[in-house]
């Protein structure tokens, strides 16, 4: 793994919790993007060399909504940047490691994604990211 990518936050209302994050930080978001197929509406923060996902549900049986219901708002996972994602969910899986997604999917903010379950990384959902490059 390269470097961590971002830290993805779960929150209920991301227009407020834009607003927090803009005070926080000193700098506005960069970009909002949603992901229909997770249920998800995002929006992203620089703060230096690192970035802060601030994810907000779009359904109500979404991955964010069960989470923010289950857990309230708080970090939901950390993500860390591969350069090759099919070859390290293969490294992971051979680890032991029990993926989410054997294929990676898209992602928002241009990237391929793939998840480890928290039950293997005490407790910490973990995002693999590899930038998609453009052809």
């Amino acid at each position: 793994m390269d470097k961590i990518e971002h830290i993805g936050i779960a929150v209920k209302d991301l227009e407020a919790s834009n607003a927090l994050f803009e005070k926080l930080l000193g700098v506005p978001h960069y970009k909002i993007e949603e992901v229909a197929s997770e249920g998800v509406r995002t929006s992203f923060f620089k703060s230096g060399p690192n970035k802060i996902e601030l994810l907000e549900a779009t359904k109500p049986d979404s991955p964010i909504a069960k989470y923010l219901e289950k857990k309230g708002e708080g970090i939901h996972h950390i993500a860390f940047a591969v350069a090759d994602i099919v070859s390290e969910i293969q490294r992971l899986k051979g680890e032991g490691f029990l993926v989410l997604n054997e294929t990676p999917k898209k992602g928002a903010d241009n990237k391929l994604v793939a998840f480890l379950h928290p039950k293997g990384t005490n407790g910490v959902l973990v995002e693999l990211c590899q930038e998609i490059k453009e052809s």
